[in-house]
C-alpha cells in the first residue's frame, strides 16, 4: 500500500509543482512572468560573480580524483560496508556526489551500465545520485558569492545530511525493490 502510495506521489511530484506555482502566483495577482524574469536576471549576475569560486572547486575535484586517494579510502573501508546494508560499489558515488555533478553523474552511469539498469546497486545509486546533493560545490560556490568567511555548522551539517541520504537511499531501495 505504501509503495503505491510512494509511486503516486513521485508520479505526479512534478506535474503539480509546474502548474502549481504559476498558478498560486497568478491567484495572489503576482505578474510570473515579469517575477520570473527578474529572477533570470539576477542568477546571471550570481554566476557572474561565482565563477573565480567554480574553477577552484573544480581544480580541487581534478586532483582528487586523479590522486587515486578515492581507491585507497574505499579498499580501505570495503570489509567494514561489506557488513551494513550500504554496498561498498557506491562508497564512491557517496563521496563524489558532495564534490561534483557530472563526475557523480558519469560513476552512476557507470554503475548502470555495469550492473544492468534493473539491478539493485544501480537503483541504488540512482536514488543516492537523487537524494543529495554537491555540497562542497554550493558551498564554496554560493558562500564564495555572498562573502561567508566562516562556515561554522554548515560543513559538517551538510555532511550528516549527505550521509543520511545515502543510508536512507539504500534502505529505502532495499526495502521497495527486494
Amino acid at each position: 500500500m505504501i509503495r503505491i502510495i510512494l509511486q503516486s506521489i513521485s508520479l505526479w511530484a512534478i506535474p503539480v509543482l509546474l502548474v502549481g506555482i504559476p498558478l498560486v502566483g497568478l491567484i495572489r495577482g503576482i505578474k510570473v512572468y515579469d517575477v520570473f524574469i527578474e529572477g533570470a536576471k539576477e542568477g546571471f549576475q550570481v554566476a557572474v560573480r561565482i565563477i573565480p569560486f567554480l574553477v577552484g572547486i573544480l581544480v580541487a575535484i581534478g586532483m582528487f580524483r586523479a590522486s587515486g586517494a578515492m581507491d585507497m579510502l574505499t579498499d580501505a573501508l570495503r570489509p567494514l560496508l561489506s557488513r551494513t546494508i550500504f554496498p561498498p560499489e557506491l562508497f564512491p558515488l557517496a563521496v563524489l556526489r558532495t564534490l561534483s555533478g557530472s563526475g557523480s553523474l558519469a560513476l552512476t552511469t557507470d554503475i548502470v551500465k555495469r550492473y544492468g539498469a534493473d539491478s539493485m546497486l544501480s537503483r541504488m545509486a540512482a536514488t543516492l545520485y537523487g537524494s543529495s546533493e554537491t555540497l562542497f560545490y554550493v558551498l564554496a560556490v554560493y558562500f564564495g558569492a555572498v562573502g561567508v568567511k566562516r562556515t561554522r555548522h554548515a560543513i559538517p551539517s551538510a555532511l550528516v545530511g549527505d550521509t543520511v541520504a545515502a543510508l536512507v537511499a539504500a534502505a529505502v531501495c532495499t526495502w521497495m525493490f527486494r
